[in-house]
Formats: C-alpha cells, sequence, structure tokens
C-alpha cells in the first residue's frame, strides 16, 4: 500500500506547485471524514494553480481519493465553516511531503489562531447565527414549526461554532462534542431542543427566548469586525462598498440582515442621502460610537 501510494504522490512532490501533501488514513469502514475511502490525500498547491480538484483511484480493495487544493481555497473554506473535514485533514493527518516547511507552518498557524483571523471567521458565523435565528422566529409566527425547528437547529450550530472560535479553536465536525467542554449552557441548550419531551411548539418557544438572549451577549463579540471595518473611513458607507470590502459570499450573503440587526440594537446609524427623485434617498450606514 504504501508503494502505491508513493507512486500517487511522488510526481506531485517534485511539482514546483506543490507546497505540501498530507495522508490521511480512514479510522473505520464507516468513517465519512474520508467519504469512504481508505486514505485521502491532501496535496496543497500554490495558488496559481485550480482551486480544487479530485482524483480517485484503486488498488487491490483499497480506495484511494487525492484532493487537489489551493492555498487560497484552503482559506476560503476554514474561514467561511464551509468544508470543517479540512480542519481534520490539515491538524490530524500525516504530512509525507512539505517544501520548506509550508504545511508545518501552516499547521502551526492554525493552532495559534490569529486574533484578526478569529475576529473575521466570528463576524461570519454571527451574521449566519443572525439568518438562521431570524428565520427561524418568522416560521414560528407563521406556524411551521418543522421548519422553524429545523432553522432553530442550525441556528445553534452557529452560536457553537461562534464560540468555539471566541475560545480560540477551530469548529471541527465533532462541533457539539467541542462545545460541551466550551460552553456547557449551549449544550443543554442543544440538548433540550433534541432530547426534551415537551411539544416541539414549546421547544421553539423556550430556545427563541434563549436564542435571543445568546445573540445579545454575542453581539459585541460577533460584530466586531465589521463595525471595526466601517470605523476605517470617516464617511458614511453604502451596502455596495460594504460588501466589497468584506468580499466573501458566506459573509456578503447575510450582510443586509446584519446590518439590520446591527441598526436595530443601535450599533449602526442610518444616514439618508437625497437622490434626484423627489423624497427618495440613498440609504447609507456609519458606526455609532456612542454605545
Amino acid at each position: 500500500m504504501d508503494d502505491f501510494l508513493r507512486q500517487l504522490y511522488q510526481d506531485r512532490s517534485s511539482d514546483k506547485h506543490t507546497l505540501g501533501i498530507i495522508s490521511v488514513n480512514s479510522r473505520s469502514k464507516m468513517d465519512t471524514n474520508t467519504d469512504y475511502f481508505d486514505v485521502v490525500l491532501l496535496v496543497i498547491v500554490s495558488e496559481e494553480q485550480e482551486p480544487w480538484a479530485i482524483k480517485h483511484y484503486t488498488y487491490n480493495e483499497y480506495k484511494v481519493a487525492m484532493h487537489l487544493v489551493s492555498t487560497k481555497q484552503i482559506h476560503d473554506w476554514l474561514l467561511n465553516s464551509s468544508n470543517r473535514r479540512i480542519v481534520d485533514w490539515l491538524m490530524n493527518g500525516k504530512i509525507i511531503f512539505d517544501r520548506n516547511e509550508y504545511t508545518n507552518n501552516f499547521r502551526q498557524q492554525m493552532l495559534e489562531f490569529p486574533p484578526e483571523e478569529r475576529k473575521v471567521r466570528m463576524g461570519v458565523e454571527f451574521s449566519k447565527l443572525i439568518r438562521r435565528f431570524k428565520d427561524g422566529k418568522s416560521l414560528y409566527y407563521e406556524g411551521h414549526y418543522l421548519d422553524a425547528y429545523n432553522q432553530i437547529v442550525h441556528a445553534l450550530h452557529h452560536l457553537a461554532r461562534l464560540s468555539i472560535i471566541e475560545h480560540g479553536f477551530y469548529p471541527e465536525v465533532t462541533v457539539w462534542q467541542q462545545v460541551k467542554q466550551i460552553e456547557p449552557e449551549i449544550f443543554k441548550l442543544y440538548s433540550e431542543l433534541v432530547t426534551g419531551n415537551e411539544t416541539i411548539e414549546k421547544k421553539l418557544e423556550l430556545l427563541l427566548l434563549a436564542n435571543e438572549f445568546g445573540l445579545m451577549t454575542k453581539t459585541k463579540l460577533g460584530s466586531a469586525h465589521i463595525l471595526d471595518l466601517m470605523r476605517e473611513k470617516n464617511e458614511p458607507w453604502t451596502i455596495e462598498e460594504i460588501k466589497q470590502e468584506v468580499g466573501m459570499n458566506d459573509y456578503s450573503l447575510d450582510l443586509s440582515i446584519l446590518l439590520e440587526y446591527l441598526i436595530q440594537k443601535g450599533y449602526v446609524d442610518v444616514i439618508k442621502v437625497e437622490t434626484k427623485g423627489k423624497k427618495i434617498f440613498h440609504r447609507l450606514y456609519e458606526v455609532n460610537d456612542s454605545i
């Protein structure tokens, strides 16, 4: 098996665009972390290469998946929590090739989790938390309890990930195992939602109140990145200017509802600027630093 793997990654290791190669072994036949493959080879390539390509191989009874992923794509996944398996692969996989210590240094950087990167990640999770919570609340009041339940479960996941990041860790696949150690109160909320004996309507009623409190306690933390960004210039911002500065799809998708929430809570003020139309105004935004 080792000889077979070596044949697969040998050409990649001699390619100047390859920065590192990590081998991830399946823990069991039911291990979805490797998509039921026996081994995953994560090949980290420079930004000039294709963002993400997959190749599948077979050898006797063994199945191997090779993922060729650019450094930019990895950063995007980490920033947006859109591929949480990548955390496990990067942190727990075996480094089998490392150009100029790139992979080791990257792993060390992940362990340190720089404050600025952490702030951005918390902003992403906070905006997703607001979206899911508000959607769940709306569905609850419309009487769509099962749909509301689905949204509130997702909201709790984002609240959990926000708490994990706040404590300096990357959210992994086993989020609730992590959060149980870090913030047992949030774990208790989740347990009540999925295992409690009350009716779904009663569960949602209680959890909407708990989520509202959770949002309030995390507002300063979760909005720090967007508010600091808006303080970088003295003039008010248009929504398009903020979107361009944020520049991340997952973040910018929920930008409008995030701003509306911060306006409701008094963190952001709306500035009206006249247009050519009669009684029609542009809507601009600035931070209210009096809070």
